[in-house]
C-alpha cells in the first residue's frame, strides 16, 4: 500500500463532485481523469511523446491482446510494458475478460475457468483468475484488474446473479494470487441493471478494495439514462477513500455525467476509433470531416482547441487527407480527439476546484450538440 494512495483534494460545493490525487509507482494522477487506450501497447498512430504532449497521465493496455501477441512472457523479458513501449507514466491493464466474452466465438465458462479460442489463430486457451493475475504481473502494469464475468444489457436477472457470484469468487482467487506490492488490484462491481445485484456485488468486493474499485458492465447496450441511474445508486455506497473507475466509457457527455456521479477514472477506445473514420469531437459537437461541406472550409476543427491539429491545419486539408487515404489524417484527428477529452477533464477539474461544476456542465451542453 505504500506505493499507492488516494486523497480527495476538493469537493465542489455546488455539485458534490470531487477532485483527487492517486499516487502510483510511476507517478501521481490528478482525478477525475480520462485514460487513452493503448490496446496492443500502443495508442494507435501516436507515440508516447505525443501522449505526454497532449497531457495523458495514464494509459490503458489490454491483457487479452498482449497475452496472445506478442505474449506477456516476451514483454516481461523486455522489462515490462513501460520499457517495452517507452511509456514512463502509469499503466492500467484490464483483465481481458471482456475480450474473451466478446471476441472469442468459442468459449466455455464455469466457476473454475474460462476456456476460449484465440480470435487470431483459433488456438485453445484457458484463463483462470490466477493466470489472469500472472499475465498482468508479467506485463508489469501499475493497476491490474480482476478476472470478471461481464453480462450485456438484456441478460436475465438469474444469469446476471450467476455472473455476480462468479465474479466475487474470482476476485478472492485473484487477490490470493496477487503479491506484487508495485501493482494495485481493482475489484470490479457487476450486476447489470439490477440495483440489488449491484449492491450485492459491491458488498462482496469491499473486503478486497484496497486503493481502487471499478464499475463494470455498463455502456454495454443499455440506454445512457439507465447507466446514470446505476451510477446514482452506487455513488454514496462506494468507498470514498478509493478512486472509482467506470470501465469503457468515454464520450464527452458521459464523462461529465460520470464525474457528477462520483467517477474518478474513465477509459474508452471511442476517441481514436471514430478519429480513424474521420469523425472529430469539438466544443460544438461532432464533425464528420469527410462531408462535402468542408471542402473549402479553411478554419480549424475547433477554434477552442490547443492541439497540434487545430493550431496548424484546416478542415479542408483534413478532408483532403481522408479522401486521399493518407494516414496523417487519422493521426491528426486521433491526437485532436484525445486532447479534446483530456482538456475537457482539465476544465472539469478546474470547475470543481472553483465550486462551479454545475455551471460548467450547463455551459458545456449549451454548445455541445451530439
Amino acid at each position: 500500500m505504500e506505493e499507492f494512495s488516494f486523497v480527495t483534494t476538493h469537493i465542489c460545493k455546488q455539485s458534490g463532485a470531487r477532485t483527487g490525487i492517486f499516487k502510483t509507482p510511476h507517478g501521481e494522477i490528478t482525478t477525475p481523469i480520462y485514460m487513452p487506450v493503448g490496446t496492443q501497447a500502443t495508442v494507435k498512430s501516436l507515440t508516447p511523446q505525443d501522449l505526454e504532449e497532449i497531457g495523458a497521465q495514464i494509459i490503458l493496455s489490454n491483457t487479452y491482446h498482449l497475452y496472445l501477441r506478442p505474449t506477456s512472457k516476451l514483454i516481461e523479458k523486455a522489462g515490462g510494458l513501460h520499457t517495452f513501449m517507452n511509456w514512463k507514466r502509469p499503466i492500467l491493464t484490464d483483465s481481458g475478460g471482456f475480450q474473451v466474452f466478446s471476441l472469442s466465438k468459442f468459449r466455455k465458462i464455469d466457476d473454475e475457468k474460462v476456456e476460449f479460442r484465440s480470435h487470431l489463430s483459433g488456438e485453445k486457451h484457458i484463463m483462470t483468475p490466477e493466470k489472469c493475475v500472472q499475465i498482468q504481473n508479467e506485463l508489469g502494469s501499475d493497476i491490474i484488474m480482476q478476472l470478471d464475468e461481464c453480462t450485456e444489457f438484456g441478460t436475465s436477472y438469474e444469469d446476471s446473479k450467476i455472473a455476480v457470484d462468479r465474479t466475487a469468487k474470482w476476485l478472492e482467487r485473484c487477490n490470493n494470487a496477487q503479491h506484487n506490492p508495485k501493482q494495485m488490484l481493482f475489484p470490479i462491481i457487476q450486476g447489470n441493471v439490477f440495483k440489488d445485484l449491484r449492491e450485492k456485488s459491491l458488498e462482496l468486493a469491499k473486503p478486497f478494495i484496497k486503493c481502487g474499485v471499478a464499475i463494470g458492465g455498463l455502456s454495454v447496450g443499455e440506454p445512457k439514462e439507465k447507466m446514470y441511474e446505476i451510477l446514482d445508486f452506487l455513488k454514496d455506497k462506494l468507498p470514498q477513500d478509493s478512486p472509482h473507475y467506470l470501465m469503457g466509457v468515454g464520450s464527452p457527455d458521459c464523462l461529465i455525467e460520470g464525474v457528477l456521479r462520483g467517477v474518478d477514472m474513465f477509459d474508452c477506445v471511442l476517441a481514436t476509433r471514430i478519429a480513424r473514420n474521420g469523425t472529430a469531437f469539438t466544443s460544438r459537437g461532432k464533425v464528420v470531416i469527410k462531408n462535402a461541406k468542408y471542402k473549402e472550409d479553411f478554419t480549424p476543427l475547433d477554434e477552442e482547441c490547443d492541439c497540434e491539429c487545430c493550431k496548424n491545419y484546416t478542415k479542408a486539408y483534413l478532408r483532403h487527407l481522408f479522401n486521399a487515404g493518407e494516414i496523417l489524417g487519422a493521426r491528426l484527428v486521433s491526437k485532436h480527439n484525445l486532447r479534446f477529452l483530456l482538456k475537457l477533464m482539465e476544465d472539469v477539474r478546474k470547475a470543481i476546484n472553483e465550486d462551479r461544476f454545475l455551471d460548467f456542465r450547463e455551459e458545456f451542453y449549451e454548445k455541445y450538440k451530439d
